[in-house]
């Protein structure tokens, strides 16, 4: 499992030029599955993406499509991690790749 920290590196304005890709881009990875919760950081400096797949190559590929990343808009901050606990209800994610 990964956790992605995405942040801005030009100004919102330019970043809300390519919300609507992006949102797009969201929904197909989570009807792929792929993608378990996101959300905007608080303040908006970028976002936050929960992704379930196979390992890093497949990560970078999911990344590679994001329209963020090919206008050049947001870094990515990538942290790999194993699910060993959950609070009651969460309990699948310990099960997702």
């Amino acid at each position: 499992m990964y956790l992605v920290l995405l942040r801005y590196v030009v100004e919102l304005a330019e970043v809300d030029r390519h919300i609507d890709a992006h949102v797009a881009y969201l929904k197909k990875y989570y009807a792929l599955g792929k993608f378990v919760v996101s959300g905007r950081k608080v303040p908006r400096t970028g976002g936050v993406i929960l992704v379930s797949c196979a390992d890093r190559n497949e990560l970078n590929s999911i990344l590679e499509d994001d329209p963020f990343f090919g206008a050049k808009v947001a870094e990515y901050d990538v942290v790999e991690f194993e699910p060993t606990m959950t609070a009651p209800g969460f309990e699948k994610l310990k099960e997702l790749p």
